[in-house]
C-alpha cells in the first residue's frame, strides 16, 4: 500500500508540475471585452440616473461591486468551460494553480473593501483606485500562466490605480468615469492581448 500511495503521490506532483508550466487558456476575449462593455453600461447609468446609481460614496460603490459580480459570474463560467475543452484532463490542476496566483490579491482587495465600508465609511471614495490597484497585483501574480504580454495590463491598472486615487482625493463625489475608462479601456484591451496571443499559440501548435 506504502509503494501504491507513494506513485500515486508522485503522479500528483507530476500533474501539479505540468499545470503550472502550462499556459492557462481559460480566459475567453470575448467575455473580457463584455466585461469591459459592463464598465462602459455603468459608468453611463451613473450618469443617466445619479441619484439611484450614484448618489453617494455608498450606492456609488455598491453598483460597481453589483458590476463586478456579475463580471466575475460570467468570467468563472467562461474559465470552466474553456479550461475542460483546452486543457482536457488537466483542466482541474491548471484552474486551482491559476486561481491560486490570483487569490492573495482578490482576498486583499476583499478584505480592504469589507474593511474600509465598516471601520471607515468616509473613506469609500479610495476604493476604485485601490481596486485598480489590487487588480494590477493580481495580473503580475498570474502572469507567469498567461501570454507575457498581459503584463502591458497589469501595467496599465496599476498606473490608472494611483491616477484614480490622485484624481479622487481632490473631489468629494466620485466620477462614474474613475471606473469606467479604466476597466473598459483595461478589459478590451486584456481581450485584444489574449486573442492575439491564443492565436500564435493555435500557429506554433499546428
Amino acid at each position: 500500500m506504502k509503494d501504491i500511495d507513494r506513485a500515486l503521490a508522485d503522479i500528483s506532483d507530476m500533474r501539479n508540475q505540468l499545470a503550472a508550466g502550462t499556459m492557462f487558456r481559460g480566459f475567453g476575449p470575448a467575455v473580457m471585452a463584455l466585461s469591459g462593455a459592463l464598465a462602459a453600461l455603468t459608468a453611463f447609468s451613473q450618469m443617466l440616473w445619479p441619484e439611484l446609481l450614484a448618489a453617494d460614496l455608498t450606492s456609488y460603490v455598491v453598483t460597481w461591486l453589483v458590476t463586478a459580480a456579475l463580471a466575475a459570474c460570467l468570467i468563472s463560467a467562461e474559465v470552466y468551460a474553456r479550461s475542460h475543452r483546452h486543457h482536457g484532463g488537466l483542466a482541474d490542476a491548471i484552474v486551482l494553480n491559476a486561481f491560486e496566483q490570483f487569490l492573495p490579491a482578490g482576498f486583499a482587495g476583499l478584505a480592504a473593501t469589507l474593511v474600509i465600508w465598516k471601520f471607515a465609511p468616509e473613506a469609500l471614495w479610495t476604493l476604485p483606485g485601490l481596486w485598480q490597484v489590487f487588480l494590477a497585483l493580481g495580473i503580475f501574480a498570474g502572469a507567469r500562466s498567461l501570454p507575457r504580454t498581459v503584463r502591458w495590463i497589469g501595467g496599465w491598472y496599476f498606473v490608472s490605480g494611483f491616477t484614480v486615487l490622485m484624481l479622487a482625493s481632490s473631489s468629494s463625489a466620485l466620477s462614474p468615469w474613475l471606473m469606467g475608462v479604466p476597466f473598459t479601456l483595461g478589459q478590451l484591451a486584456l481581450a485584444g492581448v489574449l486573442h492575439f496571443a491564443y492565436g500564435e499559440y493555435h500557429a506554433d501548435t499546428k
